[in-house]
């Protein structure tokens, strides 16, 4: 065999999994179709922490969020990975909202996240005096971290344990053969080359479902956009955490929220739209009443000229159109070839739990 393990796609989750399987004594190769590192997903979203609170109790996205969680943190903090314990709080705008919110406090506890606390009116504007809220849901072990440095960590260590990264490759097939399979690539020249691997890991984010079809397994992705807004002409620190309002029926999207960036720049977003291809990141304009519109009912201080068009991100959802939440889906479909699908939020957080969990699933 050429290598011992191939994994294909470069986005937090595959670098992640290089880190964490890459060895001095073994032939480790990270396969990305894009030119760069982190251009797909993994750059396309609001960089949040999550402390694992809406997930199904006993689902994947649960326990690793949880478990990713705390991971991340002490990463961040031996390398020095910039992040913010900034906190948060899902609000309910109305009395009748409070239930959903106690709903959430409950679903929680049940996912061993014990740090958060039930919030009334008045506690709210103490802490934070220019949102509006009837009362909420206080998430202290929310934070914010900079992915494109946690990614670059994830390169940087995969290869100083000899893994080697090849980006511009695209997989074209996979077929399985005796004691691993042959992986045949092409390059950006529209060169073919193919290679022998012991074991294979698919961590192609959003041609995941696709890969998997090569090795004969017929997983179907829903994509899912959402537009994110940025707030302009405000004064840096009115408000100090995320503010999430409750969340949408199914948790197809977790409502359009404020998210704050390392520099305490704010953004709203992102919304869920489900589109049929992947066509292009525009955000379209035309949404920017509507986001107005969600946002001042708790922003009071925010004017919709201030409210400006800024990115979009696409979500790779198991969960089509009308359907319940469904969990990730991290599964050895044939021995030695790992399929994880679906891998949408908060697979942010959940990368380093994941990537210690594929480890153990290739006996390694």
């Amino acid at each position: 065999m050429d290598a011992d393990v191939t994994i294909i796609g470069a986005g937090v989750v595959g670098l992640a999994i290089a880190a964490e399987v890459a060895d001095r004594n073994r032939r480790v190769y990270l396969l990305e179709k894009n030119s760069a590192h982190g251009m797909g997903i993994s750059s396309r979203n609001s960089e949040v922490i999550h402390a694992g609170i809406y997930y199904p109790a006993g689902s994947l996205k649960a326990r690793l969020c949880v478990e990713g969680r705390e991971l991340l943190y002490v990463l961040c903090r031996q390398h020095g990975i910039p992040h913010k314990k900034i906190g948060k709080l899902i609000i309910a705008t109305t009395e009748q909202e409070m239930d959903k919110v106690e709903q959430l406090q409950r679903q929680a506890l049940q996912n061993g996240v014990t740090s958060v606390s039930l919030m009334g009116q008045k506690q709210i504007q103490d802490m934070e005096p220019n949102i509006i809220a009837f009362g909420g849901l206080y998430s202290p072990d929310t934070g914010i971290i900079s992915v494109h440095s946690l990614m670059d960590h994830y390169l940087q260590q995969a290869k100083l344990e000899g893994a080697d990264i090849t980006c511009g490759t695209e997989v074209v097939s996979i077929e399985q053969e005796t004691g691993g399979f042959r992986i045949t690539t092409r390059d950006s020249q529209g060169e073919q080359f193919d290679f022998t691997s012991e074991r294979v890991v698919n961590a192609a984010g959003l041609q995941s479902d696709v890969i998997a079809r090569m090795t004969g397994k017929d997983y179907t992705l829903h994509y899912c956009k959402g537009d994110y807004f940025s707030i302009s002409n405000t004064r840096s620190g009115i408000v100090n955490r995320l503010v999430y309002p409750v969340p949408e029926k199914d948790h197809v999207g977790l409502g359009v929220h404020l998210t704050l960036d390392l520099g305490g720049r704010m953004r709203l977003g992102p919304d869920a739209a489900y589109i049929d291809r992947i066509e292009d990141y525009k955000v379209n304009a035309g949404k920017r009443d509507q986001f107005y519109e969600s946002a001042v009912k708790f922003l009071p201080f925010i004017r919709r000229e201030d409210v400006v068009p800024e990115m979009s991100g696409i979500r790779p959802k198991l969960q089509g159109p009308g359907e319940g939440v469904r969990d990730f889906i991290i599964s050895e479909d044939l021995p030695g070839l790992i399929n994880l699908v679906g891998i949408e939020s908060p697979g942010l957080t959940a990368a380093p739990a994941i990537a210690r969990y594929v480890k153990s699933l290739l006996s390694l």
